[in-house]
């Protein structure tokens, strides 16, 4: 009897060791302390998370601008200062100003186009011709502008108007070089130079006016570089950065000692180097206008 007692007893006592073990571990005071204030949505975020992944945050109103710009960075690269987000070319034609209007002088006064590259307009027969050489050429060539343009910057009078006629056969003399056989160069016949610092001076003056007269008249046909080929493009750039030169000489202070048959010969040289961009140019544009029309 005993026996079947102690067996009895021992049963219960595994049978309390096993309940003892399936119930959770009383928390400490403090813990639940903590667990009452923090709350039933404190439990909640305790527990895994199941399902699919939450995507990422909302941005907040105060990150709002600093989300919007990175968000316009990715976005394709549209026109300088649109709004973000704003459909590509939606804006309408009318609204667009040309940068030459918003530009000005030393002194602050507005420049009419044209003067930031001839200032004055074209003068000299030189200037006109190299003007004419560049309205013909252009992706959108015109001649009736660039004799207007002269005429108005030379003031409205009987006079001006009747160097009309004169300005319409240059010009087309220009268009007729352009369209047949080949381009050759054109440099202008120069007068006696004087050996000295103002020779010098002078004469990179008027190749400056020249470079400018010819980029001007590309101005006027509205010609896009982005259309030109890479040899084309690559000899306008250089073209440009050597009338940036020319106009760097043009201000500068006399030296001391100089040899000035050593600097105009120096001239010789840059008049050749830059014609022959000019006919590299020319030739780019011809080529163009011929693909234009073929295509």
């Amino acid at each position: 009897m005993a026996g079947k007692k102690s067996k009895t007893k021992h049963t219960k006592d595994k049978k309390k060791e096993k309940a003892r073990r399936a119930k959770p571990e009383p928390k400490p005071r403090a813990a639940r302390a903590h667990a009452a204030k923090a709350g039933p949505g404190a439990k909640a975020a305790a527990r895994p998370a199941t399902g699919k992944p939450a995507g990422p945050a909302t941005a907040t109103k105060g990150a709002g601008g600093k989300a919007g710009g990175a968000a316009g960075a990715g976005a394709p690269a549209g026109r300088p200062g649109a709004r973000p987000g704003a459909r590509p070319g939606g804006s309408k034609k009318g609204s667009r100003r040309s940068s030459l209007s918003q530009r000005r002088g030393p002194d602050g006064e507005l420049l009419a186009p044209g003067d930031l590259l001839l200032p004055g307009g074209a003068s000299r027969p030189e200037e006109v011709q190299y003007l004419f050489r560049g309205s013909v050429a252009a992706e959108r060539p015109v001649t009736e502008e660039a004799v207007h343009e002269i005429l108005i910057k030379r003031g409205a009078n009987p006079e001006t108007a009747s160097e009309r006629p004169d300005l319409q056969k240059t010009v087309e003399n220009m268009r007729l070089r352009f369209e047949g056989g080949s381009i050759e160069p054109l440099l202008p016949l120069r007068a006696a130079i004087r050996r000295n610092f103002q020779g010098v001076v002078e004469r990179a003056k008027h190749r400056r006016r020249e470079i400018g007269a010819f980029l001007r008249g590309l101005d006027l046909g509205h010609t896009e570089t982005s259309h030109m080929d890479s040899h084309g493009e690559a000899s306008l750039q250089s073209l440009m950065e050597w009338a940036a030169r020319l106009e760097n000489l043009t201000e500068a202070d006399e030296p001391d000692h100089a040899d000035y048959n050593q600097f105009h010969r120096g001239l010789d040289q840059l008049e050749n180097t830059t014609e022959a961009l000019i006919i590299d140019v020319e030739q780019t544009l011809r080529r163009l206008r011929d693909r234009t029309r073929n295509g």
